[in-house]
């Protein structure tokens, strides 16, 4: 495939392995903040062949894995209303809140249906205009600017039966609370690719020079990893402590300014919980004033619902990158993709999925 398979090439990937085991002198962690990321690097075995003083530990980039337990009851609750259709991704369908989740809403005999796009979603209000219908809207600033699309494509075509419950939250934030976690490890990121190619990356500028840790913009094929791997290791060993852009194809500095102003006027920036790690300030989007008649849990008044986190999941330990999957006692027993106890273990993002889908054992725990 053009522009894919030169970034799979096998002998691009041995020469920069090389290169990587001949630059490094001291051992390093690098966390990549990407779910998509994580399993690449899992599924071209990239985390077993680097040299053993690179430890590459999984940050919180899976935004299905970081919605809180409470909107998951909350889209539950608005399932069982006979008035309302639920719409979202289908990896949110399975995701566990104290409630059950989505299928088993559906399953009681809920309206609740995968969409491809918020606008499908859109179209379906259009569609039923006698029931109200709900957009599930999770992720990173990558799928913010669709679903402001189908908030702002409502608004100015007065789609009165159509809303959104939000969980959108943001990288950089949460970049900076690891960093300030006194138990954290990490000394360099691989930031999301697609995350700055719609954010731009100036807003990590402060972040490496504040904690004094190199941020290399990175892409999701093998050679885009490990060359990011590399321009990090050669960061650390020269002690340089800034953010360079690996993914030069698709991002740059300043991003997609259309996207970054669309959602400066759909959504407004706010404290957001993160599942398994808490509430993060200033880390989330939530609808601004003027689209407050779209937001779903102020039209169906449950945003009072509240829930706790499953006390055997070590999900918040493997977000911040304390911990790999792994090391949690259910892991591939009690939790399983068919059988999950937490959103790590359902999303085709989550690194849970991706060390029970690519063979990673107990013994690579640590």
């Amino acid at each position: 495939m053009r522009h894919v398979d030169e970034y799979r090439d096998e002998g691009a990937a041995t020469r920069l392995l090389g290169a990587i085991r001949a630059r490094v002198t001291r051992p390093w962690t690098i966390m990549e903040i990407c779910g998509g990321q994580t399993h690449t690097l899992l599924q071209a075995g990239i985390d077993r062949m680097l040299p053993e003083a690179v430890t590459l530990v999984h940050g919180p980039g899976c935004p299905v894995c970081v919605t809180p337990v409470e909107k998951i009851d909350r889209a539950v609750a608005l399932a069982g209303r006979p008035d309302v259709i639920v719409t979202s991704f289908g990896d949110m369908l399975r995701v566990p809140g104290s409630r059950g989740d989505l299928l088993g809403a559906k399953a009681a005999g809920g309206d609740v249906r995968m969409v491809y796009s918020p606008l499908d979603a859109l179209a379906l209000a259009r569609k039923h205009p006698d029931r109200e219908v709900v957009f599930f809207a999770v992720g990173f600033e990558t799928t913010a600017p669709a679903n402001a699309m189908a908030a702002w494509r409502a608004k100015r075509e007065g789609v009165r039966n159509f809303s959104l419950l939000c969980s959108h939250v943001l990288v950089p934030p949460a970049m900076e609370a690891i960093l300030a976690d006194p138990e954290q490890r990490v000394q360099a990121f691989l930031a999301a690719g697609h995350v700055c190619t719609v954010m731009g990356y100036h807003a990590y500028e402060p972040i490496a020079a504040r904690f004094r840790v190199p941020l290399v913009v990175t892409g999701f094929e093998p050679v885009d990893l490990l060359q990011g791997i590399l321009m990090a290791v050669d960061a650390l060993e020269a002690g340089r402590h800034e953010v360079e852009n690996q993914y030069r194809r698709v991002v740059t500095r300043e991003g997609n300014g259309p996207a970054q102003r669309l959602l400066a006027e759909v959504f407004e920036v706010r404290d957001m919980a993160w599942r398994g790690i808490g509430t993060i300030p200033a880390s989330g989007f939530g609808l601004a004033p003027a689209y407050a008649d779209l937001d779903a849990e102020r039209r169906f008044d449950v945003a009072a619902v509240t829930a706790a986190e499953a006390g055997e999941c070590i999900a918040g330990e493997v977000l911040r990158g304390r911990k790999k999957p792994p090391a949690c006692p259910a892991f591939g027993t009690r939790c399983t993709p068919e059988h999950p106890l937490g959103a790590p273990m359902v999303s085709a993002e989550g690194a849970c999925a991706a060390y029970h889908r690519y063979g990673r054992d107990p013994g690579s725990a640590t």
